[in-house]
């Protein structure tokens, strides 16, 4: 049997690229990862890594065993939190990493409920893209994500779908990177979710434009591109999808701004700079009397999750941050788009 010391070396080699990261990141001297590593190549009976100029680079045996060793690593954190809950019920701590928008009002609203409910809880959370996220899952450093996908078959001009929960929850993360290599902000880089993981629909959320209050097209419940084609636009630096959604709607959209902050991109809005196009999670985060956001026809939908490992909803402060971010997702049955 593996020593789970040794797996964890191995882990942060691989996660790191070099034996002396792995030491700092790990509090070791190089020589004693060095020497870990030659007694998990002995056991393993095969060389794990190979040297390439200033790193290393796992050999396919040594990649193998590092996705082992995740799921090792991992089931064991598992365990350590859910026998600390076991000795201590009335308390516990849980990590969460989660997408942008989510941290914005998904998140904090959760959190908000569980600090009324459940004060002795000790939730961290660590906003992260979609793909750091599963990552920091799969290595046990964090026991819940929140996560989306986009799901291009099921656009709904009508905009309905909008803050309804998801009831299939079944595709994986098909988000895109634009040519600078900036996540597409309609979703997160394409991210292909570990079977082994738990995936849990929250919600679907929709893709709004901001416009000023009395713009003509505000009094419409929907907006459409072609519709909006000679606006200025203010917009987020991963535009590709929304560029390509304006070439097939016959026009190229005049720039104004480039912003990544939300709320400066209300500001720019509501100062009549231009237009822009969010999430409905980051809409519903802030709110200016003199904007108002209307869902984007034909605009497919991104569906929120929470992923988890399945052993994770053993321990209590999970679970319990779990049920709090379900019940977050749940809106009341009159809860519009700010207008």
């Amino acid at each position: 049997m593996y020593d789970p010391r040794q797996l964890q070396v191995l882990a942060e080699v691989a996660r790191t690229g070099t034996y002396t990261a792995a030491a700092d990141a790990l509090g070791y001297t190089q020589p004693a990862i060095s020497y870990q590593m030659r007694m998990l190549e002995r056991s393993v009976g095969a060389p794990l890594v190979t040297r390439r100029g200033r790193g290393v680079q796992l050999t396919p045996e040594g990649q193998a065993l590092a996705r082992h060793a995740g799921t090792v690593l991992a089931a064991l954190r598992t365990a350590e939190d859910e026998l600390a809950a076991l000795t201590a019920p009335e308390a516990g701590r849980v990590r969460l990493s989660a997408m942008q928008s989510s941290c914005v009002s998904l998140v904090p609203r959760a959190l908000g409920t569980l600090r009324r409910t459940r004060p002795e809880l000790e939730v961290t959370v660590t906003q992260a893209e979609c793909r750091v996220s599963h990552g920091l899952l799969l290595e046990g450093a964090v026991e819940l994500a929140v996560m989306c996908d986009l799901d291009f078959n099921d656009a709904d001009p009508s905009g309905s779908s909008g803050g309804t929960r998801d009831s299939t929850g079944t595709r994986d993360s098909t988000g895109t990177r634009d040519s600078t290599g900036t996540p597409d902000s309609t979703g997160d880089p394409s991210v292909a979710v570990d079977p082994r993981l738990r995936r849990v629909p929250l919600l679907t959320d929709r893709r709004c434009v901001l416009l000023p209050a009395d713009h003509p097209a505000a009094a419409s419940p929907t907006v459409s591109l072609a519709d909006l084609a000679g606006e200025r636009w203010v917009l987020e630096s991963g535009r590709t999808r929304f560029l390509a959604a304006c070439r097939d709607a016959g026009f190229a959209p005049r720039i104004a701004a480039t912003a990544d902050d939300q709320l400066t991109l209300h500001s720019l809005v509501a100062n009549r700079i231009g237009l822009a196009v969010m999430n409905e999670l980051g809409v519903t985060a802030h709110f200016d009397p003199r904007v108002v956001a209307r869902p984007l026809a034909d605009w497919p939908v991104r569906r929120v999750f929470a992923l988890l490992w399945p052993d994770t909803l053993r321990i209590p402060a999970a679970a319990a941050l779990l049920h709090a971010l379900r019940d977050t997702a749940r809106p009341p049955d009159d809860t519009p788009v700010p207008s």
